[in-house]
């Protein structure tokens, strides 16, 4: 379960560039929800994200998860129970490391340190059994350097290694947006079938207005720091793009194009 009460950041206080990113968020997911993020640029999404996974401290409000306040946190504690998948396919792994080392130190952040070998047997079949699963044929190339594998597959081990360990929230910040369309669209499956298989508590920023209806069964739109809209699952099943865009026009009574918003 995911708790956010109050929320706030404004960055550059005081000065000519002072900017509200978030103004008094209000969220709670429940567990399994898988909750879609949109809104234009400049809306507080990312930031809502890095609040989460504690990369920044809110000015007011606080973030709990499973009932444990984590405000205060920092990200590295955190990384034990918040998996996250970045928009950059090279973000989430270490190049020069191999499949099964990246593997191998993903396991390890729910884990006591020890002289064990980094690799063991146990870990090695299971490392093996998960790859299988992305269908992409990883499961034979384990010796493989990471800085050799192509951005989609790369982006399904950063998805693999942010949710092997079953985190209790995982955030999605527009990780298919730097892959092309095919590998995109690959991506989102595995998405979605990882997070329904796991039943993993999941917020995931997107600009495609596509992918935040089809994922998920709940949808958000954030507009200057503010939650506008939130759509149910049984709204949001029945919901088109267009729609969306209508909703959005009608909140703010602003004209915006289709391009505007997923640029």
């Amino acid at each position: 379960m995911l708790e956010i009460q109050k929320l706030s950041k404004t960055f550059f206080p005081g000065t000519v560039n002072e900017r509200k990113a978030l103004q008094g968020i209000n969220l709670t997911l429940n567990d399994g929800d898988f909750v879609t993020v949109i809104g234009s640029n400049g809306a507080g999404k990312s930031t809502l994200l890095n609040m989460i996974g504690g990369r920044l401290r809110p000015d007011t409000g606080s973030v709990s998860t499973d009932g444990r306040n984590v405000t205060k946190i920092p990200e590295h504690r955190r990384a034990r129970w918040v998996g996250r998948v970045f928009q950059d396919p090279m973000a989430g792994t270490a190049p020069h490391l191999s499949v099964e080392e990246n593997l191998s130190v993903a396991a390890g952040r729910t884990r006591l340190r020890s002289l064990q070998p980094g690799v063991s047997r146990k870990d090695r079949a299971w490392f093996v059994k998960e790859l299988a699963s992305l269908e992409l044929g990883l499961e034979n190339r384990l010796k493989a350097e990471v800085g050799l594998l192509s951005g989609g597959q790369r982006q399904a081990l950063s998805l693999l290694m942010a949710t092997m360990t079953h985190p209790s929230i995982l955030l999605l910040d527009e990780h298919t947006a730097a892959l092309d369309p095919q590998r995109a669209a690959l991506v989102s499956g595995l998405t979605g079938a990882i997070v329904e298989r796991d039943k993993l508590t999941t917020l995931m920023v997107t600009h495609n207005m596509e992918q935040a209806l089809q994922l998920g069964n709940r949808l958000i739109m954030m507009h200057e720091g503010r939650i506008i809209l939130e759509v149910t699952e049984e709204r949001k099943a029945q919901m088109t793009v267009k729609d969306l865009l209508g909703e959005f026009d009608k909140l703010k009574g602003v004209v915006l194009s289709d391009a505007t918003l997923l640029q």
